[in-house]
């Protein structure tokens, strides 16, 4: 039976990429908020949900529809994320909160709503960043959610373990996301930086989360991989 995925913000970019690249040989889900799936939701074998996941309690929910659809769940991966700034001159609670209750409270909602379903053998990838080490300017929330995320990613390796349930991360590097390119300037100074010379793609990042997914990876858990292309080496 073809194992089911759950793929938070998978309407564009990296979510997008995700949602098509596990799509060929999974049946998948798929969560969305401001950004409609537009032709991916008119695949007969993939459940769009529309939901807020800074609501934790829209967690049960997702799950429920995706029990209701497929039966089952295989694979979860943590993508939907914000990106905020977050300058010191001024304190807004809100921003902050906001940063942190979709990048780290939502992982961590999903998983408990998720838990009794899960079996041995599931695996749950979140996506990170390198900023959860290389602080951002002005974004230090952020940076921090994503820290956060890698020490929950570890601990939940830890306490799922010996249910068999593997839990890792993938920390992209600059990834040009066609729906938000950056800038040429942008683009430079971050391939200047990159000892592969180039700026990352979805595909990239995608791919390796298929392969955390997998049983290839069956042996690898509590681990954060960086997909960088070797930045600032």
């Amino acid at each position: 039976m073809d194992k089911v995925a759950l793929i938070t913000g998978g309407a564009r970019g990296i979510g997008r990429a995700i949602v098509e690249d596990l799509g060929r040989d999974h049946r998948v889900a798929l969560t969305w908020h401001s950004t409609a799936p537009g032709a991916l939701q008119d695949q007969s074998d993939l459940l769009a949900i529309h939901a807020d996941l800074s609501d934790p309690g829209q967690a049960q929910t997702v799950v429920d529809q995706v029990l209701g659809r497929f039966g089952r769940l295989d694979v979860i991966v943590n993508n939907a994320g914000l990106v905020k700034t977050t300058p010191k001159e001024t304190f807004h609670a809100q921003d902050h909160r906001a940063i942190l209750d979709l990048n780290l409270l939502a992982p961590a909602a999903l998983l408990a709503a998720a838990l009794p379903h899960l079996q041995r053998g599931a695996a749950i990838v979140s996506i990170s960043s390198m900023n959860a080490v290389l602080p951002p300017r002005d974004a230090v929330t952020y940076g921090a959610s994503k820290a956060a995320l890698n020490l929950w990613t570890r601990a939940m390796a830890k306490e799922l373990g010996p249910d068999g349930i593997r839990v890792n991360a993938v920390a992209p590097g600059a990834i040009n996301i066609p729906e938000a390119p950056r800038s040429d300037a942008l683009t430079e100074l971050f391939v200047k930086d990159t000892a592969l010379g180039r700026a990352g793609t979805p595909s990239d990042i995608a791919s390796v989360v298929r392969f955390l997914a997998s049983d290839a990876a069956g042996f690898i858990t509590g681990e954060v991989l960086g997909v960088t292309g070797g930045y600032r080496l």
